[in-house]
């Protein structure tokens, strides 16, 4: 498939599989309270370029790494943007960075959204709280490729408000022409004038934007999250190849090397970490796996 040489062709172009290069912070901004976003700049005479849903590896020196999604413009990779969630040993001191450090980065890694496979069809984006950040690039893509896709709709939910994502983003998307933005939080808080209620039940507002005939759809975000929008998308009648979920868990090496990220017989790193619903749908009931 044209993905898999786009794929392919990242890969090649990456900086570098096992050793980490020095990229440096040059912005940090506080999305919610416990995440921030880290846009990283590289040496000079690095090429990089990356397909949306990719992530990369951070190693920060003395603490060790993680994975982390590319969340920022693939147009523009010159400028690479990290939304991460502090939440545990290495993440908590990456959101600690000022402007100026540096950051050891290995990629990009993974198979990333069926941007091609879109082309000419409805795409309607599911994100589910930080779920957003893998999915943020690809909503770069299709606006800047507006003509090559059809309706494009994107149903964002959070616990609260306060733990919305891209919220100034979130309101120029809405109030573009051609993009139809539905947001919703688990529960809402004085001031709170939009949607209460899992993301799910945004599909009955939305589902007049979209032809489940021609419809990919891309989804990212918690596990149970994920499941129960699968079936909303079903339930009115997209197949299960044309639905997509990024399923980023457990990966520690970026390589399938290591293990830990092991799905059935899959690697996430290796063999995802995007997959259609058709490739998992045997392991993904699959309590504890």
């Amino acid at each position: 498939m044209k993905q898999d040489i786009l794929w392919a062709q990242a890969m090649q172009s990456s900086v570098g599989t096992f050793v980490p290069e020095l990229w440096q912070v040059v912005q940090k901004r506080r999305e919610t309270p416990y995440t921030y976003t880290l846009t990283l700049t590289p040496p000079e005479n690095t090429r990089f370029h990356f397909v949306p849903g990719q992530f990369n590896m951070l190693y920060l020196f003395g603490v060790g790494e993680v994975p982390i999604s590319i969340s920022s413009d693939p147009a523009q990779p010159d400028r690479l943007g990290h939304t991460i969630r502090a939440v545990g040993s290495v993440t908590r001191p990456l959101v600690a960075l000022k402007p100026g450090a540096m950051v050891g980065v290995r990629g990009p890694f993974g198979r990333g959204w069926p941007i091609e496979e879109a082309k000419g069809k409805d795409v309607v984006i599911v994100g589910g709280g930080i779920g957003l950040a893998p999915l943020r690039p690809v909503i770069y893509h299709i606006l800047r490729h507006r003509d090559d896709y059809g309706h494009l709709t994107l149903l964002y939910g959070a616990r609260t408000p306060n733990e919305l994502l891209y919220r100034r983003e979130l309101k120029r998307w809405g109030g573009r022409f051609d993009m139809h933005v539905l947001v919703t939080v688990d529960r809402g808080v004085a001031g709170w004038h939009g949607n209460v209620g899992v993301v799910t039940t945004l599909f009955r507002q939305a589902e007049r934007f979209f032809d489940p005939d021609n419809t990919i759809g891309l989804i990212c975000g918690p596990e149970i999250m994920m499941r129960f929008t699968v079936r909303e998308f079903q339930d009115r009648g997209v197949s299960n190849e044309r639905i997509y979920l990024s399923m980023e868990r457990n990966m520690k090496c970026g390589q399938g090397m290591c293990g830990h990220c092991q799905f059935g017989p899959l690697f996430v790193c290796k063999d995802g970490p995007v997959y259609t619903y058709e490739e998992i749908e045997p392991y993904f009931e699959v309590k504890e796996l």
